[in-house]
């Protein structure tokens, strides 16, 4: 175990430190000028020249990295142009909204899509499994950003029964996160369909049957039991992803997470800001991918993290 960790820590800040450095070299080379985005509309050249010499924009590709890079191993990310402030603190200033919705999203997609997909599993190949097989291929088939659209006509506009934007209390969080949910409980309901599916049709399914375990137990005890690996990878996974930001849905909701701070970071060429938001999120992810991991012996004692694996 402590050697598998060891090696994946040390995957996991080879993965992070080419994530950064190719995120570093890209921004850079998207058209743009982050001193104009900067200086105000009556800016002269020589307030842009000054603007660029302050942030150290003047100098060439190669020593910024240096400095960049020198300033990483010191924990400094630079003050972000649009904020004016360390562009490390704004980030974690609006983390804990993104992991909010992101913890929101999945407990609603595990609570509705494992029943559901369970519940497909037992009604496989009839007209009612085929019937939820059309609503989660309809919500797995709608964007994002149509779904929180159509909800906040709904609830925001026709029925004024929710916030339309933004956090100032915990109703606001209800559409962005069922916006979310709608696809992932689309895409993880039909893996714990297809999962569950395989399981009940194996031959110790069979076995315990003929000794008399009650289905309640072989469906919720065994099957779910023994299709838990791929469930929770999947959930993980998809954990992750939200994790680096729902832009989409952030934007339409106004939501203060990271998803629509990099928007803004993209759209004012706000280079500390983008690096830092890419170097907090890729972090985030690849804990949660180890966490998976180390999930596994514990799911299924077959799976072992020795020198075999």
């Amino acid at each position: 175990m402590t050697k598998y960790l060891a090696r994946r820590l040390g995957q996991s800040l080879l993965t992070v430190f080419l994530t950064i450095s190719t995120v570093f070299v890209l921004v850079r080379l998207a058209p743009g000028d982050p001193a104009a985005a900067y200086a105000p509309p009556s800016a002269t050249t020589e307030d842009l020249e000054r603007i660029r010499a302050q942030f150290g924009l003047d100098k060439p590709l190669i020593t910024q990295y240096g400095i960049f890079l020198r300033d990483l191993v010191n924990g400094d990310l630079g003050t972000s142009f649009s904020f004016r402030d360390s562009a490390l603190s704004v980030v974690l200033d609006r983390m804990p909204y993104t992991i909010t919705l992101s913890l929101a999203a999945i407990a609603v997609t595990v609570a509705v899509a494992v029943p559901l997909g369970v519940w497909m599993a037992r009604h496989a190949d009839s007209s009612r499994e085929l019937g939820a097989n059309v609503l989660t291929i309809t919500g797995q088939s709608m964007p994002d950003f149509w779904t929180g659209v159509m909800l906040l006509t709904v609830f925001a506009v026709l029925l004024p029964v929710l916030p339309a934007s933004g956090f100032t209390s915990w109703s606001g969080l209800v559409l962005p996160t069922v916006t979310i949910a709608v696809l992932q409980l689309a895409l993880v309901s039909r893996l714990v369909r297809r999962e569950m599916t395989t399981a009940l049709a194996s031959p110790y399914i069979t076995v315990a049957r003929s000794r008399g375990v009650s289905e309640r137990a072989l469906t919720w005890r065994y099957a779910l039991a023994n299709s838990s690996v791929p469930l929770v990878t999947a959930v993980g996974t998809r954990f992750a992803a939200l994790l680096n930001g729902v832009v989409l849905v952030e934007v339409v909701f106004g939501w203060p997470g990271v998803g629509s701070l990099v928007v803004r970071a993209l759209e004012t060429r706000d280079y500390p800001l983008i690096q830092a938001t890419v170097l907090v999120t890729a972090t985030l992810a690849i804990l949660v991918q180890l966490l998976v991991d180390l999930a596994y012996p514990l799911l299924d004692p077959r799976v072992r993290l020795g020198k075999a694996a």
